[in-house]
């Protein structure tokens, strides 16, 4: 990544199915990434039927109409190769490293996925996935101190009927009422060719790879009627904040603060990403110095600001720190507040700028320094934005952002009226308020 644009070739086709694909040639090392981008998340589950998109990363390890359940992670992992899948709001995303010479064989494992998984898909493995879904909300957000803090802000944030409203895991209820027919069709309307992004970076020759997509992937069927995405980008404020407090088997007081900011991939969230390395991005940040060095209200790795990179809805920006011993919730939340009261009123310094200017190239260049990382971009950047060759704004976007433009930011999205915030208590400090 240089200041003016992505540095590796990339060579972009499309099959007579709609299926795009990206190739971005290096041949520093015998490896290739295969990263399949499916524009299917979240956001795009209608009512009744949240947390279908998760449980298809699931089920699209089980078998598929050439490939036993199982053998598409044995068959990889045979090849000395890496593989996994996540889905968030806006995607779901299945990925594999391997040696360069294994390129073909992960070709048709992904191609035999995509078009093959319905005829394969049985009631059985319907019902044993589903209960490794439940299982995974259970341990992962359920019986996690603070683990729901997620599934409960996008409530606060975005309003019901909107895509966002609700968390990627879905509901108990949606999971338990949904039948086989219903996750077949789920799958037909979603998994279809010109509804995805084939992204292949590493040891090939790009003429190779398109002649291998379309042998695999080129004679699956298009799908003519794919539902357009509910619209997110609009949220009406309310002019009221919003607010919800817990009471849990949590050990200390935590708060978070989140605000909505703008859509990942323009100027106004690239402003919002620096503004939360200022905030909270390692012990040079606002809330460190303020809050756990200073005043040592918050235990020193808990303070924290992010942006979650939502591409279709206002993203929320989220500051959260967790009370030292003795510190009550009261006096955590009036000095995160503080904290970011001062920075819509009073801007940010140019001493701050230059350390997460540093903090975010090197971050970058993280993600870069790998085949599976720049795949991986380079597949979102195709999907969300329909060209690859965006990823290489990023970088500069970053570095572009000026204090001026973190004030305007801060004073038009960090405002008191339009904050949400979650509070947890540990079950006896709810005691000790009772007793007094």
């Amino acid at each position: 990544m240089t200041e003016t644009g992505y540095p590796w070739p990339i060579e972009t086709t499309e099959l007579d199915n709609g299926l795009r694909v990206v190739v971005s040639e290096d041949r520093t090392a015998p490896v290739v990434a295969v990263n399949l981008w499916y524009d299917v998340g979240s956001r795009h589950e209608p009512a009744g039927q949240t947390g279908f998109a998760h449980l298809f990363e699931h089920l699209m390890f089980e078998g598929s109409v050439n490939v036993a359940k199982t053998e598409h992670m044995r068959l990889v992992q045979g090849a000395g190769g890496s593989l996994n899948a996540t889905t968030n709001p806006d995607r779901t995303n299945y990925f594999n490293t391997v040696p360069a010479e294994h390129l073909e064989l992960v070709l048709w494992l992904e191609a035999d996925r995509m078009g093959g998984l319905v005829p394969a898909l049985t009631q059985e493995t319907l019902d044993n996935q589903r209960e490794v879904v439940k299982n995974e909300r259970r341990q992962r957000y359920e019986n996690v101190p603070y683990g729901d803090a997620w599934l409960r802000l996008l409530p606060l944030l975005y309003p019901p009927g909107h895509p966002y409203h609700h968390a990627t895991i879905g509901s108990m209820a949606d999971l338990n009422a949904a039948d086989l027919a219903t996750f077949q069709a789920f799958h037909t309307t979603y998994y279809a060719p010109n509804n995805a992004v084939l992204t292949v970076v590493g040891d090939v020759t790009p003429s190779d790879v398109f002649a291998l997509a379309d042998k695999y992937f080129g004679a699956l069927p298009a799908r003519a009627d794919i539902p357009a995405a509910p619209d997110g980008r609009t949220v009406v404020p309310t002019g009221v904040p919003a607010r919800e407090t817990v009471t849990a088997d949590v050990p200390s007081p935590r708060i978070y603060l989140a605000h909505r900011t703008h859509p990942f991939g323009g100027p106004g969230y690239d402003a919002a990403t620096v503004l939360a390395a200022v905030l909270g991005g390692g012990r040079g940040s606002r809330l460190y110095q303020r809050l756990a060095d200073g005043a040592r209200l918050a235990q020193p790795d808990t303070v924290a600001a992010y942006g979650v990179d939502l591409a279709h809805a206002p993203a929320p920006l989220i500051v959260t720190g967790t009370a030292r011993p003795g510190v009550s919730a009261d006096e955590l939340e009036a000095g995160l507040v503080t904290v970011v009261d001062e920075v819509a009123t009073g801007g940010v310094t140019e001493d701050e700028l230059d350390r997460v200017r540093a903090l975010l190239t090197t971050s970058w260049w993280r993600q870069m320094s790998t085949v599976d990382g720049r795949a991986d971009i380079l597949g979102r950047y195709a999907t969300q934005f329909g060209d690859p060759a965006r990823a290489g704004d990023r970088l500069p976007g970053w570095l572009a952002v000026t204090a001026d433009r973190i004030a305007e930011l801060a004073a038009q999205t960090l405002r008191p009226q339009d904050r949400a915030t979650l509070t947890y208590l540990p079950e006896e400090e709810r005691e000790r308020e009772a007793g007094r």
